[in-house]
């Protein structure tokens, strides 16, 4: 099975040595996200909701690269700097995946990146 890089310009650049998705035949894995606005370089607000908002975003923004969307979403992990962020987060998540949502797990994590409140990965079947 090949492997190919997938990276678009809709998405923040990896900050670090990876990259912003793999693709594995019809499989799709977007590294985590963080909240990067990439027309700016930095966080799209310093509150959960906006931070959640601006890492689903980059996903889809990912995604649609692949030629898919959050439709093709089959499985989401959400980091988050506190489980006290689980309701705003969950509040915004639930904008993106109103229906049929993917399986998923949050997890509260002791740091994030740059000190990101909320990080989010995705597996999509396109």
């Amino acid at each position: 099975m090949l492997k190919q890089i997938l990276s678009t310009s809709e998405a923040p650049d990896a900050v670090g040595p990876y990259s912003q998705a793999v693709r594995a035949g019809n499989t799709v894995y977007v590294s985590g996200q963080l909240p990067i606005d990439p027309a700016t370089g930095a966080f799209a607000g310093q509150d959960t909701a906006s931070q959640s908002r601006q890492s689903l975003e980059n996903v889809r923004a990912i995604l649609a690269s692949a030629g898919g969307g959050l439709e093709s979403v089959v499985k989401m992990t959400v980091f988050l700097k506190s489980m006290e962020d689980f309701e705003m987060m969950n509040k915004v998540y639930a904008e993106y995946f109103p229906s049929d949502c993917p399986a998923r797990s949050a997890v509260e994590v002791g740091c994030l990146p740059k000190g990101a409140r909320v990080e989010m990965e995705a597996v999509a079947v396109l």
